[in-house]
């Protein structure tokens, strides 16, 4: 693979001792406008831009969107021509964005995703089938919710392409705000999330979802009668990132039984890793039970009886209230309600 080259911008006359104050005081009488943005950069100029500012690599950059390195050098030289300035300083290792480029790259972002909302509403109005959802999933949705939605989606609009992406809620959210995704489902977070990044969200509840206290089908406490946070301190725990609310509420339940943390823990919110996990260990993990129920049925998990956990919250999906959502998006989420319509009631809901 091709070392990361751009040619030298400014001239390397610039660059010597001396000559940067000059190069400094052309920039700050350098003036853009919207006339000339529109008619000197060109859109494919920017989607290249993108792709070398998210991947740090002209050519990681060129092999994703499957362009010669050449080309991508090119484009990012036109750009730094036009603006008068260092968009990427180069090194063997790649490149790093200069302040100008990290400015650019936030409105870019926002542009290219316009431009996916644009081509959607337009193959709307046009009588088309298809478009493009981005969703953002947590644990609660991941199991049941949102696949279900999914495959309604897919066969009853097959031209809808679907794109999900897993993580944290503090991962998610601004993904939301920026336009990297077009809605979150799972747990939704508190009423202080009304706004996230200055971008305003509207939080949708669908249902209240219980917590299930689980562990393999053969752990020693399986089958007991009840438990107490005292016959759980000493086993292996699956925790969620610290950062996430269903971890704080763990530790505030061990806190207020005047019980230790567990010392011996994983920290995992990947499904089927916990999962594995519990299935050939003696380790515990509280999960949404919609999450967990299918694994309950097959006889993978067993359920351990506990009143010393509250409920995991309310489920349902976070959208830009900004923003008008696609026809995608909008079928996406009659199939999110149709599902938490039939769902079956939890445990603690029977």
């Amino acid at each position: 693979m091709a070392p990361d080259r751009l040619p030298a911008f400014p001239s390397e006359q610039d660059r010597r001792p001396g000559r940067r104050a000059g190069t400094a005081a052309r920039m700050s009488n350098f003036r853009i406008t919207p006339n000339a943005l529109s008619h000197k950069l060109k859109l494919h100029q920017l989607q290249i831009f993108e792709r070398v500012l998210a991947r740090r690599s002209l050519s990681r950059a060129a092999s994703e969107m499957h362009l010669t390195q050449p080309t991508v050098t090119k484009a990012i030289h036109d750009l730094e021509a036009f603006f008068g300035a260092t968009l990427f300083e180069r090194s063997n290792r790649g490149v790093t964005p200069t302040e100008l480029a990290l400015v650019l790259g936030r409105r870019v972002h926002a542009m290219m995703a316009e431009i996916r909302y644009m081509a959607d509403d337009i193959d709307a109005v046009l009588g088309g089938a298809s478009g493009h959802v981005v969703v953002g999933t947590l644990i609660a949705a991941s199991a049941k919710l949102l696949p279900e939605a999914i495959a309604r989606l897919m066969t009853e609009h097959p031209g809808i392409q679907v794109t999900v992406r897993e993580g944290p809620s503090a991962q998610l959210l601004p993904a939301l705000a920026t336009g990297d995704v077009d809605i979150v489902v799972g747990r939704l977070p508190g009423a202080d999330m009304a706004s996230i990044s200055g971008v305003a969200v509207d939080h949708h509840m669908l249902y209240r979802e219980d917590l299930c206290l689980v562990a393999g089908a053969r752990h020693p406490l399986a089958g007991a009668a009840h438990v107490t946070l005292a016959d759980l301190a000493d086993h292996i725990w699956i925790l969620p990132a610290p950062t996430s609310p269903l971890r704080a509420s763990i530790e505030r339940s061990f806190f207020d039984a005047g019980v230790r943390l567990p010392t011996r823990h994983v920290e995992s919110l990947s499904l089927l890793t916990n999962i594995g996990i519990l299935m050939h260990s003696d380790a515990l993990a509280l999960m949404p039970y919609d999450a967990a129920a299918q694994f309950l049925a097959m006889g993978v998990l067993t359920r351990l009886p506990t009143d010393a956990f509250g409920a995991f919250g309310d489920v349902g999906y976070s959208i830009r209230a900004d923003r008008p959502l696609t026809p995608a998006c909008l079928r996406l989420v009659d199939y999110l309600k149709q599902i938490a319509a039939q769902r079956a009631p939890g445990p603690q809901d029977a």
